[in-house]
């Protein structure tokens, strides 16, 4: 049995230790957020924050997964309150097909714990490993910047 924390909740799995984490996120533990794209880990749909790094979720088995830190595109806010980065996207149309906006917006959200105010250059390097094929990838990046904005005058309001 493995043990891990997903968004912010202990979770034990029983599935087999060389299942992909797409997997058992997916079919065990009911999180449909991370897609399966490419099984490669090439397209990025199936990327998830394990301990704070971008992940492709559908090349990592579970058992290196133990005692590690999930975060899932579910982790980021709900419909009612989705988070700063969820509404940006939002307010910005970033998502087309939505097929890998999950991927994205995790990508997305490292960089910003590393870079609190990102530059073009900083976004573009961040989402380079994820593939759109709808054409939105403007959009996403205004919203990456309006998210930092956000969470830029969240932090100035707590001082």
């Amino acid at each position: 049995m493995i043990t891990l924390t997903l968004n912010g909740e202990e979770r034990l799995v029983t599935s087999e230790p060389d299942t992909p984490l797409l997997y058992v996120l997916r079919d065990e533990l009911e999180l449909n957020g991370a897609k399966f794209g490419c099984g490669l880990g090439q397209c990025g749909a199936c990327t998830v924050l394990v301990d704070g790094e971008p992940v492709f979720s559908c090349v990592t088995p579970v058992m290196l997964m133990n005692g590690r830190d999930i975060r899932t595109i579910e982790g980021l806010g709900t419909i009612a309150a989705p988070g700063p980065l969820q509404a940006a996207f939002i307010e910005e149309q970033a998502a087309q097909c939505g097929y890998c906006i999950a991927g994205m917006l995790l990508r997305a959200q490292a960089l910003l714990v590393r870079v609190p105010d990102p530059q073009d250059d900083d976004i573009l390097a961040a989402l380079e490993p994820q593939l759109c094929r709808c054409g939105t990838h403007m959009r996403i990046i205004r919203a990456v910047k309006r998210a930092a904005r956000t969470l830029s005058r969240a932090a100035e309001a707590v001082r």
